[in-house]
Formats: C-alpha cells, sequence, structure tokens
C-alpha cells in the first residue's frame, strides 16, 4: 500500500462502513477474525448494499450473523443477512481474480463512460495506459485457470462493482500470508483506483489488522526497518541516538537465534513459538539463546520452549486497574481505522504484586542503562509523559494528551484520504504485476491454515468449530469432494499429509481425519498451530517475508493402518 498510495494503513473509518454502496471481503472469516465488522455487514445488508465474500471456503459470516447487542433478535434468534454474493477462489487466486474483475471493469468502459472515473484517474494516477493494456493482453481462460473462478463469475462481481457507487475493499491475512500478498494488495488498490474509490465517503481500502493495537505499534515505531525521517525526530524528542541499521522480521529473527547471533528474546505478550512457523526448526532455535524473557498474562506454551536462561514477568492485563504514583493510568490504542482512543482497566489485579507492561519495561531500560539520562520513572508515574514524547516525535499526535481524552478519541490524519499520495510521482500508482502460475501438480493440493470458531490466535477455547460443524476434534483437514474420491478417502478417513518446501524438503503429519467441505477442488484448509509443522521456515514470501501459512503445497493420502496410532504432527525432514 505504500508503494501504491503512499501510506501503509487503510483509508476507511467506520462512518464509512455506513455508507459503501459495495463492500467486498476478501480473504478473511469474519465469524472468528473480525466479530465487530458482523454488524457493520449486518446493518450494510438492511440498507441493500451489495457485500461480496471472497474466499475459499463459504464460511458462516458470509451468509448471517444475530447482532449481540440487539436484544430481541437475540431472544429470538432471529438472524440478519450478511452477504449477498460468494466468490470461492483457489487458494493464492485472488490476483488473477481481482484482475479479471479489472479486465471486465476496463471491457465495460468501452461503451459506458461511467464504467470507470477516467477525471479521477487522469488527476490522481500514474501509469494507468500501462495498467489497461495489461489487462487487455490477458486472455480470459488465463484467468480462469489461475484464479479457479469462470469468467461469468468474474463478469458478475465486476457488475456489482461497476453499480456500486462507493466500494470497500476489505481484506485480511487470507491475502497477505501467500507468495505475491504484495501484487495481490496492489490489485485491490488497482482496482479501487478505476471508479475513484479513494478519498471519499464510503469508499477505499480497508486491512483488517487483528489485534485492536497491531496498527498503533508500527505508526510509534514498531518496526524492523524504520525511516531515517521518523528516527531523526525520534532522536531530537527524546534526546537519543537510535541504531540506524534495519533489524528483523519474524523469520529473519528465527534464522539468527538459530545461528547464535541473537542471544536474547523478550516478547511481550503472544505465544511465539506457537504462532510461528516450522516448529520444530523453531523451538531448537529458542533453545539455543542465552536467555529468553516472556512479559505475560497467561502462561503458554512458549514458556516451556526457551533459553539456556528464562524469566516469566507476569504483568497486569488490559482489563486491570493500573495504579501508579499520579493515579489510575489509561493506554492509548490505535485500531484499523486509525482511531486512536484510550484503555483503562476497570477490574481489581489478581495481585498487588503485578507490575504493568510500561514499568516492567522501564525497570529493565533502568537496570541495564544505570547512565541513561532518559527518566523511565516518569514515563512510569503517568503515562502522560509518554504521550508527550509521542506528540513531538509522531506525525498526527499533536495535542495528543487532550485529543485522547475526547469522547471516542480521534483519527490519526490519512493523507491518502485526502487525495495526498506520498509516492515519487505524488500520484496513486497502478501495478503492472505479472500474474503469478503457482498451480501445483495433479497430484498436490494447496493448503492454507485457519482457526477454528472456538480460538482466538494461538488460544484453543474448545476442541469444537462451532460454525463448521466440528466436535471435539482439531487434527483434520478440510477437502472437496472430488478430491476425496481420487484419493479414495470417505468422510473422517485417517489421512498424512506432506509438504513440500522451496528447498525440496518434506515435513509431515500423521492420522489426521479428512472431513468433506464446500471448498475449490485442488484446495485444503486445517487449523493452526497444529499444522504450522507444514510450514518450512525458508517458506515466506519474497515481497514481504510473511511466512507461507496459507499457500502450502501438500500431498495427501490415506494413513496405512499401522500408521494411525503415530503421533500427530510429528514432523520429518
Amino acid at each position: 500500500m505504500t508503494a501504491a498510495i503512499g501510506s501503509g494503513k487503510g483509508t476507511v473509518d467506520l462512518n464509512d462502513w455506513e455508507h459503501a454502496d459495495a463492500i467486498f471481503v476478501m480473504g478473511v472469516n469474519a465469524a472468528s477474525n473480525a466479530p465487530r465488522m458482523l454488524t457493520s455487514l449486518a446493518e450494510a445488508y438492511r440498507r441493500g448494499a451489495q457485500i461480496v465474500h471472497i474466499n475459499p471456503l463459504i464460511e458462516s459470516a458470509s451468509r448471517n450473523t444475530i447482532v449481540p447487542h440487539e436484544m430481541m433478535a437475540m431472544a429470538t434468534f432471529h438472524p440478519t443477512g450478511t452477504g449477498t454474493m460468494n466468490v470461492q477462489p483457489r487458494i493464492a487466486g485472488d490476483l488473477a481474480l481481482l484482475r479479471g474483475v479489472a479486465k471486465a471493469t476496463l471491457e465495460a468502459a468501452q461503451t459506458d463512460p461511467k464504467a470507470i472515473n477516467r477525471e479521477f484517474i487522469e488527476r490522481h494516477t500514474h501509469d494507468f495506459d500501462a495498467y489497461e493494456r495489461l489487462c487487455a493482453d490477458t486472455a480470459w481462460p488465463e484467468l480462469e485457470r489461475l484464479s479457479g473462478v469462470g469468467e461469468t463469475v468474474m463478469r458478475q462481481l465486476a457488475d456489482v462493482y461497476a453499480r456500486s457507487n462507493r466500494t470497500i475493499i476489505s481484506w485480511c491475512l487470507g491475502l497477505t500470508q501467500q507468495e505475491h500478498g504484495v501484487d495481490t494488495v496492489r490489485e485491490i488498490i488497482n482496482l479501487l483506483l478505476l471508479r475513484g474509490n479513494i478519498g471519499r465517503e464510503g469508499a477505499g481500502p480497508c486491512p483488517i489488522r487483528g489485534h485492536s493495537n497491531v496498527q498503533g505499534n508500527r505508526t510509534c515505531g514498531i518496526d524492523h526497518r524504520p525511516t531515517a525521517a521518523f528516527l531523526d525526530r525520534l532522536a531530537e524528542a527524546c534526546g537519543i541516538d537510535p541504531p540506524r541499521e534495519h533489524g528483523l522480521d519474524t523469520v529473519r529473527t528465527i534464522e539468527a537465534m538459530q545461528r547464535g547471533d541473537v542471544k536474547v528474546f523478550i516478547g511481550m505478550g503472544g505465544n511465539f513459538v506457537l504462532a510461528t512457523p516450522d516448529p520444530g526448526y523453531t523451538y531448537d532455535a529458542m533453545r539455543k539463546c542465552e536467555l529468553t524473557v516472556h512479559v505475560s498474562t497467561k502462561l503458554n506454551r512458549s514458556h516451556l520452549v526457551h533459553g539456556k536462561n528464562a524469566l516469566i514477568l507476569p504483568c497486569i492485563g488490559r482489563t486491570e486497574k493500573d495504579q501508579q504514583r499520579s493515579g489510575l493510568q489509561a493506554t492509548s490504542v490505535e485500531d484499523s481505522m486509525s482511531m486512536v482512543h484510550l484503555s483503562r482497566g476497570m477490574k481489581r489485579p489478581a495481585s498487588e504484586l503485578l507490575m504493568s507492561e510500561p514499568a516492567i519495561i522501564a525497570g529493565m531500560a533502568a537496570a541495564s542503562l544505570p547512565t541513561s539520562s532518559t527518566p523511565w520513572q516518569d514515563y512510569v508515574d503517568n503515562y502522560d509523559n509518554i504521550r508527550d514524547k509521542m506528540a513531538q516525535a509522531l506525525d498526527g499526535f499533536e495535542d495528543f494528551n487532550r485529543r485522547v481524552r475526547v469522547r471516542f478519541g480521534f483519527r490519526i490524519c490519512q493523507p491518502a484520504r485526502e487525495l495526498v499520495f506520498l509516492t515519487p510521482s505524488g500520484r496513486a500508482e497502478f501495478s503492472t504485476a505479472a500474474l503469478n502460475d503457482d498451480i501445483p501438480p495433479s497430484d498436490y493440493l494447496m493448503l492454507a491454515t485457519m482457526r477454528s470458531h472456538d480460538q482466538w490466535n494461538t488460544t484453543i477455547y474448545s476442541n469444537d468449530d462451532r460454525y463448521r460443524g466440528v466436535k471435539n476434534l482439531r487434527t483434520l483437514v478440510f477437502m472437496n469432494e472430488r478430491d476425496m474420491t481420487d484419493r479414495g478417502l470417505a468422510n473422517f478417513a485417517f489421512v498424512d499429509i506432506t509438504s513440500l518446501a522451496k528447498d525440496g524438503t518434506k515435513r509431515h503429519v500423521y492420522g489426521y481425519r479428512a472431513i468433506a467441505y464446500n471448498i475449490p477442488a485442488g484446495n485444503a484448509a486445517g487449523y493452526m498451530p497444529e499444522l504450522n509443522v507444514l510450514c518450512p521456515i525458508g517458506d515466506y514470501s519474497a515481497q514481504s517475508d510473511q511466512p507461507l501459512m496459507k499457500h502450502l503445497k501438500v500431498q495427501i493420502v490415506a494413513s496405512p493402518d499401522i500408521e494411525r496410532d503415530k503421533g500427530n504432527g510429528r514432523m520429518d525432514h
């Protein structure tokens, strides 16, 4: 997105969801991954908006929901629709699908001048002519083959788009944890630019970040490749000389731990070893560290896979009262819509001995940097002092402490929403990426990992998957019935799954259950973290370094009887 519109953030806010004529939801199951979205989808459905879910699996969230705050609907189990159309591309076929919609839209523009917004294109974009030629030169049979979606359906989707005056396109990890995830996001922007669906109410790109402060972390500098401009302002505001060399992302960090180049690991929350790929490799890398430290509210698997020395530092949770010397504290968070607001805990802490996360970080800093001039204790005593520094160091945070206390907080300025594109050309950039031809051989399937409905990240609340009709089972793989028939598999048959890495190595799990599901032939899906063993540490996107958790080439065969009692998830190389 930064290359396309000069910003890594979406341009959409919640108000836009209330005015969109069409909403495309790509690569996300809202019921388990973004449940707050369901209310917005239900409201859009009631006012007649077109809601298209683009996902290999048809999920319950694409049909209807019972809106949680509507008491009568809950009492009578009365659902509201959340979708008007489902489109099922093959895994990693989204780029070709979007290209097909763009191609159909451009073809319509040859006879209908309103099909595209030429005034917007001429005034605000760059390289449109090259993109138009690319779409024209791409044949429909090739788009069908690579997307797994027929031309008729792509034209229907283009018609929905053309009839919408204001369109939002939203997406999540289902698109980004692919080899060509960056190209796919660029193609989303391409499609939006064709009809001027950026910089106006009810329209724009809307990435779903997940946790309520994932986007805020990046805004505030949790970035292994910070810009020189950011570091300059940080240095001036804080009176420090920050390191200028780039750091490491998740995959590179694990590789560096394995080599012995990274000796200390500090985790702020989360369950690192279960959320990352290739557990065998990652476990071994963690155990090579001289010290591992976890700041956590609950115990998890990562606390058992540790370095030569290990610490668990329990902290108060976000729902607990944070009492410091100046009084009760509040932390600020930024959501996916660039809204910043305060979060205050209301419950009594589990123990009076628990410290807050800022207090733990500041305590580490004071202990390890005894000559530092940074007023660490002042930051702990009153979090307003932290926000005052943020106001100096970060664009859009001027007068932070006053603005964050306004009801509902405030929205950080998003230049692209104002049609200010911080790109080299000063315009929104069309992308002309080649289509990715990565359809596996006929004896392989493409597999994506995902969460169950009774799961949040790596936290599994039960072994049920309510909305997919599964009870007391997680070692499973969802398959197309035709693929099961081709392999002689009955429903719930035991199967072994083998993944093929880029380097030719293989990884296996044994004794999983094959379950027939509404997913395109040639594709399969199963749960993380159980199937993380199939994703090698070296299989990450060359474009983004994202592990290919949703783009795994696998073989699935019936388990021999002698294999059935082997431990699930055992990995062979």
